[in-house]
């Protein structure tokens, strides 16, 4: 559930007391374990951190005028969740981390970059603590423009090419009427000969008739 709240005070005191202690604990553990440079607030309804815009001007590709997201916490309707965009595009770090998980006996519910949970409890903070721990700003960047690289290119390679052969179809089309039109020409030209020539034989016809009578 997406929050109205501007600040993470407000997020926090809207919570029931329960949630408030779980989100409030995994809230201590990662910013104990923040990388320099990265920043805390709310980010799309969520208590978010975040590289600034002061860091990495472009800001996320999806909403540029949004800090491009690291990590994200929020309590949700049935449950609460630690998002970790840069696990997402680490396959090494996400196995450690889930790695780390399984060895504290835990039960892991994730999905692609969501880690659910009812109790905070049952939650392994060492392995979200390291996880977070072990990017730097200048990392996650890194890895974030080559995801781009990796994603945007070749889409944006494959438009030019589309673009290019749709004049050349384009052009071929406009010939082709041409073509056909040169073609007509020739048979009009060939069908006034022949008028022509029946004309000329008609009109021999009559001066023969003319001299015999």
């Amino acid at each position: 559930m997406q929050s109205k709240a501007t600040t993470v005070a407000e997020y926090l005191a809207e919570l029931p007391e329960d949630r408030r202690k779980a989100i409030s604990a995994l809230r201590k553990v990662i910013k104990a374990n923040l990388g320099k440079g990265f920043k805390e607030g709310m980010q799309y309804g969520m208590i978010g951190y975040f590289v600034p815009h002061s860091i990495y001007p472009a800001g996320y590709h999806c909403t540029p005028e949004q800090p491009l997201p690291f990590a994200s916490l929020a309590s949700q309707k049935n449950h609460m969740a630690f998002y970790s965009f840069f696990l997402y595009q680490d396959p090494e770090a996400l196995k450690q981390f889930q790695d780390e998980w399984k060895a504290s006996g835990q039960k892991l519910d994730m999905g692609k970059s969501c880690v659910r949970f009812k109790k905070i409890e049952n939650v392994p903070l060492d392995a979200i603590g390291n996880a977070v721990a072990r990017v730097s700003v200048d990392q996650y960047v890194a890895a974030y423009e080559a995801a781009l690289d990796g994603y945007g290119k070749p889409r944006t390679a494959a438009k030019k090419k589309a673009s290019k052969k749709k004049p050349a179809a384009k052009k071929a089309a406009k010939k082709a009427p041409a073509k056909k039109a040169a073609k007509k020409a020739p048979a009009k030209k060939a069908a006034k000969k022949s008028t022509k020539k029946v004309g000329a034989k008609k009109a021999a016809a009559k001066k023969k008739a003319t001299t015999k009578r």
